[in-house]
């Protein structure tokens, strides 16, 4: 069973960073896409940030892009959001998801963790 838990979040002040991990469990996390949605009460889930198994690839959602970095160390099974420059309408609860069979679905996903970021 593949299991992933989020850390990181917090409270900040708009202007500051915060920067989240991903802690995985997966044997063949270094096959796995990886990938950060986020979700704020009463909204939809909006995609943040993707990163291909081997970290070479990336891609951010527009409303982060510019702001927010997305890596991987695959010897450590984990992925980072590194969030920059962070804005009151960045808050929501961070969820991170793998796709482990390279087909843009994410088969698995985390428990988030929250970040407010106060004006």
């Amino acid at each position: 069973q593949v299991q992933l838990v989020e850390s990181g979040g917090g409270l900040v002040q708009a202007g500051g960073s915060l920067r989240l991990s991903c802690a995985t469990s997966g044997s063949t996390f270094s096959s796995w896409n990886m990938g950060w949605h986020r979700q704020a009460p009463g909204k939809d889930r909006e995609f943040v940030a993707r990163i291909s198994w081997g970290g070479r690839s990336t891609r951010y959602g527009y409303s982060v892009k510019g702001r927010f970095t997305i890596s991987r160390d695959n010897a450590k099974n984990s992925v980072y959001l590194q969030m920059n420059s962070l804005m009151p309408e960045d808050t929501a609860t961070y969820y991170c998801a793998a796709d482990t069979t390279q087909d843009y679905v994410y088969d698995y996903w985390g428990r988030g963790t929250q970040v407010t970021v106060s004006s």
